[in-house]
């Protein structure tokens, strides 16, 4: 019988700290969190570079692939690579980090992705005031300028995740749990999640 794995796949708003929530769950249960980190997988094991997933991470563009093309282990170049070939990559690095280890995966669709496997699907939400600060303390803009950066980031990965998922980013039917950070806290976020994901037999 296989081991059972804890699979936690969470989406969330840009600035609602999501990246940081799944970070801390990750260290109070001793498992990765898999974010950019997954980008780099994604190249290494389909022969493609870096940089070219991480100039279409979690957004829909086609690339030319003369000067990104590495090893060329998935066949001989054509003109252009798009979206669904990228997506398809990233997709299987997920299925097979998934397949072996527990894992919590940030944004890329992983909850469409791993929708046939038993995981914890979360949405991290927060007022826009609260992101527009949080995006503005940390990355040094002001106000408006965080304002016109969260609300394209947000359009962004909406644009993708509706594209590739045929659902609807951010709607609480394709979520188990739908949370507003700015409630508890970082950590307090993380603690509910938790509890929650214990309580429902996902975490153990």
């Amino acid at each position: 019988m296989d081991e059972k794995r804890i699979l936690i796949n969470i989406g969330r708003e840009f600035g609602s700290g999501g990246k940081q929530i799944a970070i801390k769950i990750g260290e109070k249960l001793g498992i990765k969190v898999y974010d950019n980190e997954l980008i780099s997988k994604a190249a290494e094991e389909s022969g493609f570079s870096k940089e070219l997933f991480e100039r279409s991470d979690e957004k829909r563009s086609i690339w030319g692939i003369s000067s990104f093309f590495g090893n060329m282990r998935f066949g001989s170049a054509q003109n252009y690579v798009g979206d669904n070939e990228l997506f398809k990559i990233q997709s299987e690095v997920i299925r097979n980090i998934a397949g072996r280890e527990s894992a919590i995966f940030v944004g890329r669709c992983s909850n469409y992705i791993l929708r046939d496997m038993e995981c914890l699907d979360v949405f991290i939400t927060a007022p826009l005031e609260d992101r527009v600060r949080r995006v503005a303390e940390r990355t040094g803009l002001d106000e408006d300028e965080a304002r016109t950066r969260i609300e394209r980031q947000d359009r962004t990965r909406s644009t993708y995740y509706n594209f590739f998922t045929f659902g609807n980013w951010g709607s609480a039917q394709d979520y188990d749990l739908c949370i507003n950070s700015s409630l508890l806290g970082i950590e307090g976020t993380a603690d509910y999640i938790i509890a929650f994901g214990k309580e429902a037999g996902l975490i153990f």
